[in-house]
């Protein structure tokens, strides 16, 4: 159970450090982590709880396609906090995913976060 709680915060804490007007995919916080997978990433998110803090709605799919949205209340929610930032975003896909692309693996440095 510990190793999950820390996988689960691990995603929070890469997440948590996405720029404003900038997105990852599942994937790529997969990769940086080196555990699990794109979907176990996904999976992370999901169990976050309502209110927090954390931007899950710049975390998107390969493609750039908002595949998270549906946890969001009301789904239009991920695309309007985008847009907010400034992403450009038609039917539910970021357009130019390149131009917005931040990769965790080019931006930081690995350091295993202490918990509590």
């Amino acid at each position: 159970m510990a190793k999950k709680q820390h996988y689960i915060e691990w995603v929070y804490e890469v997440t948590k450090q996405i720029p404003k007007g900038r997105v990852t995919t599942y994937g790529h916080i997969a990769d940086y982590l080196a555990l699990g997978s794109a979907r176990m990433v996904g999976w992370a998110l999901k169990q976050l709880p309502d209110g927090n803090r954390i931007p899950a709605h710049r975390v998107v799919n390969h493609k750039g396609q908002l595949s998270g949205r549906h946890h969001f209340k009301p789904p239009e929610e991920m695309q309007s906090r985008l847009e907010r930032e400034g992403v450009t975003v038609v039917e539910h896909q970021i357009t130019q995913l390149e131009r917005y692309l931040w990769i965790p693996s080019q931006e930081l440095i690995w350091e295993e976060p202490e918990f509590e």
